[in-house]
């Protein structure tokens, strides 16, 4: 999306990064034309990292997942390299 200058200016005169914005938008809570992140959402955030981070641990052991879909249906799913 788009910035307008005003919110250019106040990131560079408050250090706030592009990508924190981006965190905001995908965990804060809207409230009418705002989107909230508090230490409490950014906690469940951390949470839900470690949690993904785990997963991805274990997937890349195996060399990777591979799932299989149709026009929206999930059809089969397998390690990668396990299918020849």
């Amino acid at each position: 999306m788009a910035k307008t200058r005003h919110i250019q200016q106040r990131m560079a005169q408050r250090s706030i990064r592009n990508e924190w914005l981006e965190i905001v938008k995908t965990f804060g809570i809207n409230q009418g034309d705002k989107t909230i992140l508090n230490q409490k959402g950014i906690d469940q955030a951390l949470k839900v990292m470690d949690t993904v981070s785990a997963h991805l641990q274990k997937m890349r052991s195996r060399g990777g997942v591979v799932l299989v879909e149709d026009e929206g249906q999930e059809i089969t799913t397998y390690a990668l390299g396990s299918y020849r």
